[in-house]
Formats: structure tokens, C-alpha cells, sequence
């Protein structure tokens, strides 16, 4: 019952926290290719359009690679359901990983921005925003392929990988 717990709790988790990702990867079209960029800076950085991202998406980001990690733990002697948790695990830490190296160095960017003027880095600052947004959806859904896969995989008699 507790393995059936871990596993239906990582897959809640890392599905709540790809949805949030992969609407960033959906919008990124149309913003980055139609909207002007007073509307960019406006609906991103103006006017609070992402504050509920950070303040429900990061304890859902930290949850799952608590919840993944417990999983792999869980299953550390039935292959091949462990290798795809420590997987799902270590993408998802991966994704974590790619916000705070690519995203957050451009929102403390967009963090200084005045609502007056367009700085001229914006093109630069957007497009890292953006295409980190895509990167960190890829390892989350990447992640989630794996978690499903280990909840799926065949147990193995131990000793048998």
C-alpha cells in the first residue's frame, strides 16, 4: 500500500508541476512572435500574471523530487522500476536545476524593468525567459514519462536486473 501511495503521490505532484510548465510552452508562441513588447513586459512582468507559478509551483517542484526520490527508494530492488524513479528523480531536480540557471537570472533581470521604457536588452531577456521556460517542461515531462514507466514496469525477482 505505501509503494502504491509513493507512486500515485509522485505522479500527482509532477503532473501539477509539468502543468504550470508546459502552459509556459504553450504560450510561447504567440509571445514571442506576435505580442509587442509593451503587452510582453506588461502581462509578465506588470501585472502579477505569474505570481501564483512561484508561490504553488515551487513547493510542487520541491514535492516531486521528494516524492520521485521516495519512490526510487521505494522500489531500489525491482529493476526496472528503480533505474526509471531515479530517472523521473534526477530529471525533475534537472528541470529545478534549469530554472534556477536559466529563468531566475532573467527574472531578476525583468525584476528591475520600469513600466516606462522598453530596455534594450529586451529581445535578449525575453527569449532566455521564454526558451527556459521550454527547457524546464522538457525534463518535467520527460520526468513524468519515466515515473509513469516505473509505476508500470514488470516487478523483477530480486537479484534479477
Amino acid at each position: 500500500m505505501i509503494l502504491y501511495l509513493a507512486a500515485f503521490a509522485s505522479l500527482v505532484l509532477t503532473a501539477l508541476s509539468l502543468g504550470p510548465s508546459f502552459a509556459h510552452v504553450l504560450e510561447a508562441p504567440p509571445r514571442l512572435s506576435v505580442w509587442s513588447p509593451e503587452l510582453w513586459r506588461e502581462a509578465t512582468v506588470f501585472n502579477g500574471q505569474f505570481a501564483l507559478f512561484a508561490k504553488v509551483g515551487a513547493p510542487l517542484d520541491v514535492g516531486s523530487i521528494l516524492m520521485a526520490s521516495v519512490l526510487a527508494y521505494l522500489v531500489a530492488n525491482e529493476r526496472p522500476a528503480f533505474w526509471f524513479a531515479l530517472a523521473g528523480a534526477g530529471l525533475l531536480t534537472a528541470g529545478l536545476a534549469a530554472w534556477f540557471t536559466i529563468v531566475a537570472p532573467a527574472n531578476a533581470i525583468v525584476a528591475t524593468w520600469k513600466p516606462e521604457f522598453i530596455p534594450p536588452d529586451f529581445d535578449a531577456v525575453r527569449l532566455r525567459w521564454e526558451i527556459g521556460h521550454m527547457v524546464v517542461a522538457a525534463a518535467k515531462l520527460t520526468a513524468f514519462a519515466f515515473l509513469c514507466a516505473s509505476a508500470l514496469a514488470p516487478r523483477l525477482p530480486a537479484g534479477i536486473s
